[in-house]
């Protein structure tokens, strides 16, 4: 019989709360739990395991903890005891919402990020591996040089992911600053028009390529993030092309 490398549960939604630096935090992520399964286990005993994870989880989400990688451990650490394993993964993909002031007038506006945590037991050991999703801009200084001053703009995605032990404290908002602070400005959801002014002024202030973009987060991630291995991600949607661009890196720091 062939063996298999993990089976689960994916897709599965529920409330996680977690209490992280004395803030509270209600997510409903989409979450996937796989474990390795020995070859001679099937049948039944695959179904039992689906059980056993989603009662796991449900049981453990009802504490408040400090992050969700302290929620996946637990979640862990109770199933193991059902079920040994030697390997087990856990993720949860959400939205994370952070209260922002607009640059001029200090209006307040609610932002929204993709964030993902996921959690990696071997042989009871744990490794984990956080990112985050950030909406920016490009503004391109070719065209700029060429067209006395003027340029086209578009709105471009940046991915920082960042892989380390368990015990390493990495806040999901900090590598939200990274990425934010890597983009020609920062973007919001409402603005008034001196913040308008603003933003713009920014952009044309500190035009960027999708690569300018990829290795200044990557550059402030590795200042800031010790220990760490760091991967970096920006999709631009071109405004005068058919196509979008893409630029990839990474360190260790």
């Amino acid at each position: 019989m062939e063996s298999l490398e993990r089976v689960g549960v994916t897709g599965l939604k529920t409330i996680v709360m977690t209490n992280w630096k004395n803030r509270k935090y209600n997510f409903v992520p989409e979450i996937e739990l796989t474990l390795d399964l020995e070859r001679e286990k099937k049948g039944i005993h695959m179904s039992r395991l689906v059980e056993s994870i989603t009662e796991c989880i449900e049981k453990e989400v009802e504490i408040r903890r400090g992050s969700l990688e302290e929620v996946e451990k637990a979640i862990l650490e109770k199933l193991k005891g059902r079920h040994p394993f030697n390997h087990a993964e856990i993720t949860m993909k959400t939205d994370l919402v952070i209260s922002r002031k607009t640059p001029i007038t200090g209006k307040t506006t609610m932002e929204t990020y993709g964030v993902a945590v996921k959690l990696s037991s071997d042989n009871g050991g744990y490794t984990k591996l956080l990112s985050v999703e950030v909406t920016g801009n490009t503004v391109c200084p070719h065209a700029m040089d060429k067209c006395n001053g003027r340029t086209h703009i578009q709105r471009a995605t940046g991915i920082l992911e960042i892989e380390t032990g368990y015990d390493n404290k990495i806040d999901l908002e900090d590598m939200i600053d990274c990425v934010e602070d890597a983009f020609p400005s920062r973007v919001y959801t409402i603005l008034k028009t001196e913040d308008e002014k603003r933003v713009v002024k920014e952009m044309y202030d500190n035009p960027k390529f999708v690569e300018d973009v990829t290795r200044e987060i990557l550059r402030i991630a590795k200042k800031r993030f010790k220990g760490c291995r760091i991967r970096a991600r920006t999709v631009s949607e071109e405004s005068i092309h058919r196509h979008d661009v893409i630029a990839e890196g990474s360190c260790m720091s």
